[in-house]
């Protein structure tokens, strides 16, 4: 941008969007109203005008990210597809945001936008006809997998990833008494399949799901 290029406007917007950058790129505790302030090239105390503290801005961040879920939704499909979908597309926002999920899980995003994945979760089970305690339950259940998928594959692929590198080397340090199954599997554990692992498990629960009990006359 050239010295005569106006700078766009100072927005609340443009001051989340700088601190999702931010943490993304170098984790929550880089985060500070002054280093914010530095990507923006503004002056710190400009910010103020905008978000009060820096817990305001934490909470900007978190509603941001879950603004991104793409919920789109269609009430005539079977209310295991939506699920699949909403489960789907949850896991979609924990993977392009990964380090900012830490702070969606642990600031409040109660603003309408925050609150749509919440609705659109109880809204299909109650249509599904499980009653309020159970489509409540159903709601963290298929939220909870969908991050906890995102944070298994992050992890999968750190502690198994050496082992498709390695290969027999690493069967052969293992005691065959002790790892009978891991060094007859180990092949198949080193192939780590994200996605088929991911949707594998949301079968398991979706199945599960449908088990439970529901009101009478739903299917």
């Amino acid at each position: 941008m050239t010295s005569d290029t106006p700078r766009p406007g100072l927005t609340r917007a443009r001051i989340v969007q700088a601190a999702v950058a931010l943490i993304e790129r170098e984790g929550a505790d880089a985060l500070s109203m002054r280093r914010v302030a530095a990507e923006l090239d503004v002056a710190v105390m400009s910010l103020y005008n905008h978000v009060p503290n820096k817990s305001a801005l934490l909470e900007g961040v978190a509603e941001h990210v879950v603004a991104g879920l793409a919920l789109h939704d269609d009430p005539s499909e079977p209310w295991q597809e939506r699920a699949r979908a909403l489960v789907r597309a949850f896991r979609k926002v924990a993977h392009d945001n990964p380090r900012c999920m830490s702070i969606v899980l642990t600031h409040k995003v109660d603003t309408p936008v925050g609150l749509r994945p919440a609705e659109r979760a109880l809204a299909l089970a109650a249509a599904a006809g499980f009653d309020g305690e159970t489509s409540v339950r159903i709601m963290r259940a298929l939220l909870a997998y969908a991050l906890g998928a995102q944070m298994r594959e992050i992890g999968m692929v750190k502690m198994l990833g050496h082992l498709a590198e390695n290969g027999a080397e690493s069967w052969n340090r293992l005691d065959p008494g002790e790892f009978p199954h891991v060094i007859a599997y180990g092949p198949a554990l080193a192939d780590v399949d994200p996605e088929t692992d991911f949707e594998f498990g949301l079968d398991l629960l979706i199945g599960a799901l449908e088990a439970l009990p529901r009101r009478t006359g739903t299917g």
